[in-house]
């Protein structure tokens, strides 16, 4: 067993990185500034998008994109229920009613064709969930939502650096990234709304800071003259710059970190091969690039003998951090007992949130680490 606790997480720094945040701190100016402008232009420059607004988390890109939106009460959004309850909670905040479509069982992303089903005349809002690293089948799901005028925003909150038909997840539409300590890349807290529409992103950006008519970096520290004026009610969801220098040193290694992830996940697949109580995801079927933010299993259950909360905490006591990725949304307390949503509306959903399971990964970890795991894996199955 090993004598250090592996977390299923971890973010990776150098001394460059506290040296950069050091020296905003020195500078004087530490909330949106220089750094918080470039960050948004070195990132849309990376994924090709026109252009990103940096905000304070991803939740806040959701909330401000759904009000810029004017979703609300009497609208329709279709999501996944496999997925963080951040956006549905936005959704249910914002008055509108949450359409839950069924995951495939393998990739735990929507498929076009159940997106497709879902469709009515109160449809305003298609929000897809790139999963775990994948992306979801976009090509698809925009052929359906292009004709009758219904807006699609991404989940891409495990998808920086992801690949889609030789395209970075971002390039196209409208996107939201998330930059949490588990991320691929992180800025503390922080996220990013990417769109190749100008009117949407000048209203998010509106949006985050107070509905001013200028950002907070056009103003000016001193001798502020004119004062800017509210152009309408707004939030205050704004990237500090200590947050964005970090975000612009995580995404110059970007692809170093995913590259790394990637060899550490094709080490698992291949140690996990002959274990058959656990059952990694499928790779989509259609061209893309993963990036590995999550390497998540399935545990058979049936084979196993145990259940999933008892076999993650054996892993636990083997000194093994692991993590749940996701608790189906719909089954959560609130929405069973205030909305209605109950067991069996979603299969394929529902068997997976039962099993699902993330293993550590992330770029410091050694091969030796991912060989811990799955010994502790194999271990864990072995003893009852």
């Amino acid at each position: 067993m090993r004598s250090q606790f592996l977390p299923f997480s971890k973010p990776s720094f150098d001394e460059e990185d506290i040296r950069a945040i050091g020296d905003v701190l020195r500078s004087g100016w530490i909330t949106t500034g220089q750094h918080a402008s470039k960050f948004e232009e070195e990132f849309s420059a990376y994924i090709g998008a026109r252009g990103s607004v940096a905000l304070a988390s991803a939740t806040g890109g959701m909330h401000v994109a759904l009000r810029a939106l004017n979703i609300g009460p009497g609208d329709e959004v279709i999501t996944s229920a496999m997925t963080w309850v951040s956006t549905v909670n936005l959704i249910v905040l914002a008055g509108a009613t949450p359409v839950f479509v069924d995951s495939d069982r393998d990739t735990l992303m929507v498929s076009p064709e159940a997106v497709e089903q879902a469709l009515t005349e109160r449809t305003r809002l298609i929000i897809p969930v790139h999963f775990a690293g994948a992306p979801a089948d976009m090509d698809a799901i925009r052929r359906l939502a292009e004709p009758r005028g219904i807006p699609v925003i991404e989940d891409a909150a495990h998808a920086a650096g992801t690949e889609y038909h030789g395209r970075r997840v971002g390039a196209a539409g409208s996107a939201i990234f998330s930059f949490h300590p588990i991320k691929n890349m992180t800025t503390g807290e922080g996220g990013m709304v990417c769109s190749d529409d100008a009117d949407f992103l000048n209203h998010v950006r509106r949006l985050k800071f107070h509905g001013l008519g200028v950002d907070a970096f056009d103003r000016r520290q001193q001798g502020r003259s004119p004062q800017a004026e509210v152009v309408e009610p707004g939030y205050k969801y704004n990237l500090t710059d200590m947050a964005a220098v970090l975000g612009r040193r995580q995404l110059a290694r970007l692809d170093d970190f995913n590259r790394r992830r990637t060899a550490l996940a094709m080490r698992y697949r291949e140690r996990l091969a002959g274990v058959d109580e656990v059952l990694p995801l499928r790779d989509p079927a259609y061209p893309c690039r993963h990036s590995w933010h999550l390497f998540i299993v399935r545990l058979d259950i049936e084979r196993a003998r145990r259940d999933r909360d008892a076999f993650m905490e054996s892993l636990k006591q083997r000194n093994i951090g692991t993590g749940l990725h996701f608790r189906a949304v719909h089954l959560q307390k609130y929405y069973r007992e205030q909305m209605g949503f109950q067991r069996g509306m979603l299969p394929n959903t529902e068997w997976n949130s039962d099993r699902i399971c993330s293993l550590p990964l992330f770029p410091d970890m050694c091969e030796e680490d991912v060989d811990d795991v799955v010994a502790a894996i194999k271990d864990v199955l072995t003893h009852q």
